[in-house]
């Protein structure tokens, strides 16, 4: 926990002399009562736990107080709420490996129906948009919060050559930040690397378009995983054979504060197959994904079943509904405090009537 106002801590040394004075008036009045006679009679007729009772008000009051000091001092914790709307894209490969049936039925069936059951579990709150991506990358369903529409999407998906995980990371952003410029095809077609390069440009051009990607990168420096708005998650079964390195598209996001999720979908290198032409170019580059996840602060899931890939799924959207974050609490202290105060006056007024 933090203060964004730590110097009206101060005043929590009042608590310490509000309770040494009540002692005082307590030790005081019990000097006065001496002088009229023994008291003996009285404190057998309240008994102890009536004498208690007496000190439950005031200190009911003190932590009202004590409550009421912190929340002056606008405290600040990490606290796990609700998460607001948010958008997630979800990108996923189809490319011909996906037709490898070492997942029954096949890896793209498997991975479409664990598609359909995050659908149905996503929250309300949650728009879905959903990319394709083999030798390049497609928008399959821009963001929506339409279900039914999720779920003729999810149907749609077409295998063909190739594995441009980079182009699907790209595609996803420029769905997920729309107002970003983000443009796969200008990309593509331009001969640059996402990294900054010369891209075939004379050095004076290309030291001019450094130096103002260098200041549009220093102007929205943000920190990974900072953006609260929205997330990919993106699943592959084999490695890039074609389009943008997955690793620049990785810091891309990581620029924008996008957490990606990633998921490496099939059974591992050394387990059988059916589909007999399973390169290494084919087989799943956990390497790659993990460093993707990690330069955008998210994560990576491994998934060799329909049922890991469920579970993942089913885990993720769990993340989705609820999210951890720093959130100023002093209304809640300053809540505490009204009701510490309303049961002390009760509790005064119902045993003392005053």
């Amino acid at each position: 926990m933090r203060f964004l106002w730590p110097q009206m801590l101060w005043l929590l040394a009042l608590l310490p002399l509000l309770a040494a004075a009540y002692l005082y008036l307590i030790s005081r009045r019990k000097k006065i009562a001496l002088l009229y006679g023994s008291l003996a009679l009285t404190r057998a007729a309240l008994g102890r736990n009536q004498r208690l009772r007496r000190h439950i008000p005031p200190l009911l009051f003190l932590v009202a107080l004590g409550a009421a000091l912190l929340a002056c001092a606008r405290p600040v914790a990490t606290v796990t709420l609700p998460s607001d709307a948010i958008t997630l894209v979800l990108a996923m490969d189809a490319s011909r490996s996906m037709a490898a049936t070492d997942v029954a039925p096949t890896r793209i069936s498997a991975a479409q129906q664990a598609a359909r059951d995050l659908i149905v579990g996503l929250p309300a709150s949650v728009r879905l948009g959903i990319v394709s991506f083999a030798a390049t990358a497609i928008v399959v369903l821009p963001p929506t919060d339409k279900r039914q529409e999720m779920l003729d999407a999810v149907d749609r998906f077409q295998l063909q050559q190739g594995t441009a995980t980079g182009s699907g990371l790209v595609q996803a952003l420029a769905v997920l930040l729309p107002d970003d410029g983000i443009d796969l095809e200008a990309i593509l077609f331009s001969g640059e690397s996402l990294a900054p390069g010369t891209g075939g440009r004379s050095l004076t051009e290309a030291a001019a378009a450094d130096a103002v990607r260098k200041r549009e990168q220093e102007g929205r420096a943000v920190q990974p995983g900072s953006y609260r708005h929205g997330a990919v998650i993106l699943l592959s079964d084999g490695r890039r054979t074609i389009g943008p390195d997955p690793l620049d598209a990785a810091r891309m996001a990581a620029q924008r504060g996008v957490r990606v999720y990633t998921v490496g979908f099939g059974a591992p290198q050394d387990a059988g197959t059916a589909v007999s032409s399973l390169d290494y170019t084919m087989q799943l580059d956990e390497p790659t994904l993990r460093a993707v996840a990690t330069l955008t602060d998210g994560e990576y899931f491994e998934a060799g079943s329909a049922a890991d890939l469920k579970q993942v799924y089913r885990q993720l959207s769990a993340r989705f509904v609820l999210e951890r974050r720093e959130t100023e609490i002093s209304a809640l202290l300053a809540a505490a405090s009204v009701l510490l105060l309303v049961a002390a006056c009760g509790l005064s007024l119902l045993w003392f009537w005053r």
